[in-house]
């Protein structure tokens, strides 16, 4: 047997899914005995995050899991199903006092889709409003169905906050993953996916890969798409500076000669030589480029041109996804740049360069000559650290420029019963309102077997013989009419308004 057969037991990686709040992050803090729920702004998960944790067995070995912590909500749904893509287990957490949600079932379907065996975490037990066969219940009525109610799914009640059950979900998570028969080959080449890229001021750009096969060492080349980056510079999820790391482990490589794309399957090679050799070979999109393009304006169309900066990947994945759902047709949002890292001069100059544009930073620093020089060149720079806050504000940036436009609006409509006499373009004649209201003044359309033929303007009208200066609806008139046409007995008038919107 050579080197490259040789298997291992590979220890899972592990994607907890669910709904915004159902406490996720609150449930990888209590197994990591650490907390980083208080750091989230807003108290939501805005990034992939990978952390390594050793668990006792039943048997009391020691086993290794890694946890993917994936954002939960919609905005970051992309983000979502990348970490389902690399992991081997999920677990579902539903709260106890909430039940099923959309994003419960969003999750669901990005699980199921991805083949993926795994269990659910009844969580909040703790709370005063929890009721766990409530929760079950809504849990089979949404197609989840549970050990003991008609299905094989398995279930755990816990409480993240204060504990309560999360031994037992750990230990039926190896009993998962031993069952699942994981395997890794520690000689083979490495090879897995990029999950978060990220540009330090400092360090350069750096990307967190998990492996899933074969082990990196000190010297080799990561390559994934058309980024390539040595491992001279490897952290594992603390932070620690390693040479070394193997299958299932979260792994940071600093140094990339270009942002990786998120979501990339990487492997590694020997030589620079061979690496700038597989990248060359390999073309996408970057994800700077891969914008909201106006090609151009449509008639009464607005142009909102924005140059966007994050600090990592999947803020950018998030903000484009909540961008799109901003509507205003008469707006077209057209993003010049969206890239990674704190906004520079660099920035500042290339939305200085279109009048009007916006720069906008996500979870960024602003350089302090970028500063100034925006103040000179009249740029409005705004930062942000919750997305949603980001583009309610661009909402109301696109609402200002909105080309205000006429539109012709029916104020009422008659029908001629009688022409009495005419001169020139002007007609008297005697008519039946039908609804609405007419004025004199009003501008009117000539309908005949609703058909438009004609144009005209309302001079005067009377009701009972006396002058008035509008009719409503069921009432009979004299009206003079001015029109561009003949008009007849049973031709309906249209009045109308040019209104503002």
């Amino acid at each position: 047997m050579t080197k490259e057969e040789i298997t291992q037991e590979r220890p899972p990686v592990v994607c907890i899914m669910g709904h915004i709040d159902h406490g996720k992050s609150t449930l990888l803090d209590y197994i990591r005995k650490t907390n980083i729920v208080d750091s989230e702004a807003g108290g939501i998960t805005q990034k992939i995050s990978a952390y390594e944790v050793v668990r006792q067995n039943l048997a009391g070995e020691e086993k290794k899991i890694t946890f993917l912590d994936t954002p939960g909500h919609e905005a970051f749904g992309a983000i979502r199903s990348r970490g389902v893509e690399v992991a081997d287990i999920a677990i579902l957490v539903v709260s106890a006092d909430d039940g099923v949600k959309k994003q419960t079932l969003e999750a669901l379907h990005c699980i199921v889709a991805s083949k993926l065996p795994y269990i659910v975490a009844i969580n909040k037990i703790d709370k005063p409003g929890a009721d766990i066969e409530r929760t079950k219940m809504s849990l089979v009525e949404n197609g989840i169905y549970l050990e003991g109610m008609g299905g094989d799914v398995s279930y755990v009640p816990i409480s993240a906050k204060t504990g309560k059950g999360v031994d037992d979900l750990l230990n039926l998570l190896l009993l998962v993953a031993e069952m699942e028969e994981l395997k890794g080959h520690p000689e083979r080449v490495a090879e897995g996916a990029v999950i978060e890229a990220t540009l330090d001021s400092k360090k350069g750009i750096s990307a967190t890969l998990i492996i899933k096969d074969g082990s990196i060492h000190s010297g080799d080349f990561v390559v994934c798409g058309d980024a390539w980056a040595t491992t001279r510079m490897m952290e594992d999820f603390k932070g620690k500076k390693i040479t070394d790391v193997t299958f299932s482990s979260p792994v940071r490589v600093i140094g990339f000669n270009i942002q990786p794309k998120v979501g990339t399957p990487f492997t590694t090679v020997s030589t620079k030589k061979e690496a700038e050799e597989f990248t060359t070979s390999f073309k996408e999109t970057r994800v700077s480029n891969n914008c909201m393009v106006s090609d151009e304006l449509l008639e009464n169309q607005a142009l909102l041109q924005v140059v966007i900066k994050a600090q990592n990947v999947g803020a950018l994945e998030g903000i484009a996804h909540e961008m799109a759902k901003i509507k205003n047709d008469r707006v077209r949002i057209h993003i010049i740049s969206a890239t990674i890292g704190d906004i520079t001069e660099g920035d500042v100059k290339l939305a200085a360069s279109k009048v009007g544009t916006l720069l906008v930073g996500f979870d960024t620093k602003i350089d302090t000559q970028a500063k100034h020089l925006a103040e000179r060149d009249g740029v409005e720079i705004k930062t942000f650290d919750i997305i949603y806050k980001l583009t309610e504000w661009l909402e109301e940036k696109a609402l200002a420029i909105t080309p205000k436009i006429q539109v012709e609006e029916e104020a009422g409509r008659a029908k001629i019963l009688k022409v009495f006499s005419s001169v020139k373009d002007k007609y008297v004649l005697g008519g039946r309102a039908e609804e609405g209201l007419l004025n004199v003044g009003d501008d009117v359309k000539i309908m005949r077997q609703d058909v438009k033929i004609g144009t005209g303007k309302i001079k005067e009208l009377q009701q009972q013989k006396v002058k008035t200066n509008e009719v409503r609806g069921g009432v009979e008139f004299g009206c003079m009419l001015q029109a561009n046409i003949e008009v007849a007995p049973g031709d309906k008038i249209i009045s109308v308004r040019l209104i503002e919107k």
